[in-house]
């Protein structure tokens, strides 16, 4: 299927994952859950008014959170912080309310990019097998021109 909404963000950020509902008044959480999923993982569960985080994945432990301030009129957004590049995934919003069986569901596809501040759009491709390797191999491949730079000058140097 057809994702409702696309989002980016860069690894190490913070990036909310919109969804909302348009309750008619205010919604009633006694009666109402909402799951944010990845297929069968549960990436967030609100329960009875609270989060309920016993069955979420692992690798979303610390990092999600909702507008709790903001969910009884409807907006049941997601906020990742420290996005990694594991989160690059179509997250399911499920609103699911007791009374009247009314769910709601939207999908929203999260595009993680690791973070670059040189080359912005012109080698996509060279960038993501950069970054795919291992984190520790980013540095020293900044390094590389310097030490290049200064083989050079030592050789001409030495003429």
């Amino acid at each position: 299927g057809q994702s409702d909404t696309t989002c980016h963000a860069f690894v190490g950020e913070t990036v909310v994952l919109p969804c909302t509902t348009s309750p008619p008044g205010e919604l009633i959480f006694s009666k109402s859950r909402l799951y944010w999923q990845i297929d069968e993982k549960i990436v967030h569960f609100f329960h009875k008014g609270q989060d309920s985080l016993e069955a979420q994945d692992k690798h979303f432990q610390g990092r999600t959170s909702l507008f709790l301030d903001q969910m009884k009129h409807g907006n049941l957004s997601l906020k990742i912080s420290n996005v990694q590049l594991l989160d690059n995934a179509e997250y399911i919003c499920i609103y699911k309310q007791d009374e009247g069986h009314q769910t709601k569901k939207s999908r929203i596809q999260l595009s993680v990019s690791a973070p670059s501040r040189t080359e912005e759009t012109s080698f996509p491709s060279v960038k993501s097998q950069i970054f795919s390797r291992s984190p520790a191999e980013a540095p020293r491949l900044t390094m590389l021109p310097l030490s290049l730079h200064l083989l050079v000058t030592l050789r001409l140097w030495h003429l």
